[in-house]
């Protein structure tokens, strides 16, 4: 699987140009095997350094390299994914609150989910 697409890449690099914004997550790569969730803002100039919430265990906001995830190799001839259904909804800060509370970004992701869904006039929000 390509992991960034060239519109991803680009919405990542203007971010990478405003680093002291609170954005909006705009990628969330995963381990289709296990632990390991990554959410991304920024991508740095150099086309590797992503920067933002990385979920190896304990949420911590932080820098990870692009070409590491795609060096991973899994049982199966897995690798790292990127969720094609990923939508950000809020910054980078309230993800990092959430998955500290919850335990975790998977567990953050179904509890802003389901906030979204009962704001949403019809119950019915975007997942």
């Amino acid at each position: 699987m390509i992991l960034l697409t060239p519109d991803l890449r680009e919405r990542l690099l203007t971010n990478g140009q405003q680093p002291d914004v609170d954005h909006i997550p705009v990628v969330k790569f995963f381990n289709p095997l296990g632990a390991g969730v990554w959410l991304a803002t920024e991508l740095d100039a150099d086309g590797d350094t992503l920067f933002g919430l990385a979920d190896l265990g304990e949420p911590e906001l932080g820098s990870f390299s692009l070409g590491e995830m795609a060096a991973v190799r899994l049982p199966l001839g897995l690798g790292i994914e990127r969720d094609l259904l990923f939508e950000g909804m809020v910054p980078i800060s309230v993800w990092a609150d959430a998955a500290r509370r919850a335990g975790g970004i998977r567990e953050a992701e179904r509890m802003l989910y389901t906030a979204r869904r009962a704001r949403s006039p019809d119950g019915e929000g975007a997942p």
